[in-house]
Protein backbone atom coordinates (compact mmCIF):
# COMPACT_ATOMS: atom_id res chain seq x y z
CA UNK A 1 0.00 0.00 0.00
CA UNK A 2 1.38 3.38 -0.93
CA UNK A 3 1.93 5.93 1.78
CA UNK A 4 1.12 9.52 1.19
CA UNK A 5 3.23 12.26 2.58
CA UNK A 6 1.62 14.76 4.93
CA UNK A 7 3.03 17.52 2.82
CA UNK A 8 0.41 18.00 0.13
CA UNK A 9 1.30 18.61 -3.46
CA UNK A 10 0.07 21.84 -4.93
CA UNK A 11 -2.75 21.72 -7.41
CA UNK A 12 -2.16 22.76 -10.99
CA UNK A 13 -4.70 25.51 -10.59
CA UNK A 14 -2.81 27.15 -7.74
CA UNK A 15 0.49 26.79 -9.66
CA UNK A 16 -0.90 28.50 -12.74
CA UNK A 17 -2.60 31.15 -10.63
CA UNK A 18 0.64 31.86 -8.76
CA UNK A 19 2.62 32.09 -12.00
CA UNK A 20 0.05 34.47 -13.50
CA UNK A 21 0.26 36.72 -10.45
CA UNK A 22 4.07 36.59 -10.49
CA UNK A 23 4.16 37.54 -14.16
CA UNK A 24 1.71 40.35 -13.48
CA UNK A 25 3.97 41.93 -10.88
CA UNK A 26 7.22 41.11 -12.71
CA UNK A 27 9.68 43.97 -13.05
CA UNK A 28 11.47 44.61 -16.37
CA UNK A 29 14.96 43.64 -15.13
CA UNK A 30 13.75 40.49 -13.35
CA UNK A 31 15.04 37.10 -14.54
CA UNK A 32 12.97 33.97 -15.12
CA UNK A 33 14.50 32.35 -12.03
CA UNK A 34 13.49 35.28 -9.86
CA UNK A 35 9.97 35.19 -11.29
CA UNK A 36 9.82 31.47 -10.59
CA UNK A 37 10.88 32.05 -6.96
CA UNK A 38 8.24 34.77 -6.59
CA UNK A 39 5.64 32.38 -8.03
CA UNK A 40 6.65 29.68 -5.51
CA UNK A 41 6.28 32.16 -2.67
CA UNK A 42 2.85 33.20 -3.93
CA UNK A 43 1.88 29.55 -4.31
CA UNK A 44 2.87 28.81 -0.71
CA UNK A 45 0.86 31.82 0.39
CA UNK A 46 -2.19 30.57 -1.50
CA UNK A 47 -1.84 27.10 0.03
CA UNK A 48 -1.46 28.56 3.52
CA UNK A 49 -4.54 30.74 2.99
CA UNK A 50 -6.56 27.73 1.81
CA UNK A 51 -5.46 25.71 4.85
CA UNK A 52 -6.46 28.52 7.20
CA UNK A 53 -9.85 28.88 5.56
CA UNK A 54 -10.41 25.14 5.70
CA UNK A 55 -9.45 25.10 9.38
CA UNK A 56 -11.80 28.01 10.15
CA UNK A 57 -14.65 26.29 8.33
CA UNK A 58 -13.97 23.07 10.24
CA UNK A 59 -14.00 24.88 13.59
CA UNK A 60 -17.19 26.71 12.66
CA UNK A 61 -18.87 23.41 11.76
CA UNK A 62 -17.82 21.97 15.12
CA UNK A 63 -19.27 24.96 16.96
CA UNK A 64 -22.51 24.74 15.00
CA UNK A 65 -22.85 21.04 15.77
CA UNK A 66 -22.23 21.69 19.47
CA UNK A 67 -24.78 24.50 19.45
CA UNK A 68 -27.43 22.31 17.86
CA UNK A 69 -26.73 19.21 19.98
CA UNK A 70 -27.90 20.49 23.41
CA UNK A 71 -31.12 21.93 21.98
CA UNK A 72 -32.14 18.54 20.66
CA UNK A 73 -31.30 16.78 23.92
CA UNK A 74 -33.13 19.32 26.11
CA UNK A 75 -36.27 19.21 23.98
CA UNK A 76 -36.39 15.43 24.30
CA UNK A 77 -35.87 15.48 28.06
CA UNK A 78 -38.53 18.16 28.57
CA UNK A 79 -41.07 16.07 26.69
CA UNK A 80 -40.16 12.99 28.70
CA UNK A 81 -40.36 14.78 32.06
CA UNK A 82 -43.82 16.29 31.63
CA UNK A 83 -46.42 14.22 29.79
CA UNK A 84 -48.97 16.21 27.85
CA UNK A 85 -52.22 16.39 29.86
CA UNK A 86 -54.04 18.93 27.74
CA UNK A 87 -55.55 22.27 28.70
CA UNK A 88 -57.65 22.26 31.88
CA UNK A 89 -59.36 25.63 31.44
CA UNK A 90 -62.01 24.46 28.91
CA UNK A 91 -63.03 21.59 31.19
CA UNK A 92 -63.28 23.88 34.21
CA UNK A 93 -65.43 26.36 32.25
CA UNK A 94 -67.68 23.56 31.02
CA UNK A 95 -68.15 22.26 34.55
CA UNK A 96 -68.92 25.74 35.91
CA UNK A 97 -71.43 26.42 33.14
CA UNK A 98 -73.26 23.12 33.76
CA UNK A 99 -73.35 23.78 37.49
CA UNK A 100 -74.70 27.27 36.86
CA UNK A 101 -77.35 25.87 34.54
CA UNK A 102 -78.38 23.25 37.12
CA UNK A 103 -78.63 25.88 39.89
CA UNK A 104 -80.68 28.14 37.61
CA UNK A 105 -83.09 25.31 36.71
CA UNK A 106 -83.55 24.30 40.35
CA UNK A 107 -84.28 27.82 41.50
CA UNK A 108 -86.17 29.44 38.56
CA UNK A 109 -87.18 26.52 36.34
CA UNK A 110 -90.79 26.03 37.48
CA UNK A 111 -91.76 29.71 37.93
CA UNK A 112 -92.08 30.56 34.24
CA UNK A 113 -93.87 27.36 33.18
CA UNK A 114 -91.57 26.46 30.38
Amino acid sequence: MARYSKKGTASEHSKTEAMAIAKGIQKPAQTKEQTKLVAQGIQKGIELYKKQQKSKAHELNKLLKKAKQPQIETSITEEEKEPHTGPKLPWVLLLVSWLGFAVYELTFGNKFGL
